[in-house]
């Protein structure tokens, strides 16, 4: 069975610093794509990072020089390391594995497997 475990959301003040954690079992970290998705009440999950097998990243424009995607193969968990944090970062950010397609639409949320339940970021400003 999947399971993906996503953790360390919490309320920050804009310009603070959060780095969530997906911790991911069955299948590990750099054997799949994975990714970082967001979500607020009455809006569409959207993409904001991404990892492909062999290391290379995709950002949403907004978050680029901010935000931060990794690994640690070791530890079989993916990162999201989040700067300069801003009040419209305010979401639920999920993890997900396993993509297909092409890649240039990472960002379409009907293109991964396997989701995790999600962890709650908010910024007040």
């Amino acid at each position: 069975q999947v399971q993906l475990v996503e953790s360390g959301g919490g309320s920050v003040q804009a310009g603070g610093s959060l780095t969530l954690s997906c911790t991911v079992s069955r299948y590990t970290v750099s054997t799949y794509s994975m990714a970082w998705f967001r979500q607020v009440p009455g809006k569409e999950r959207e993409g904001v990072a991404a990892m492909r097998s062999d290391g290379s990243t995709s950002y949403k424009d907004s978050v680029k020089g901010r935000f931060t995607i990794s690994r640690d193969n070791a530890k079989n968990t993916l990162y999201l390391q989040m700067n300069s944090l801003r009040f419209e970062d305010t979401a639920a950010y999920y993890c997900a594995q396993l993509f297909w397609g092409g890649w240039q639409s990472w960002s379409n949320r009907n293109a991964w497997a396997y989701w995790g339940q999600g962890t709650q970021v908010t910024v007040s400003s």
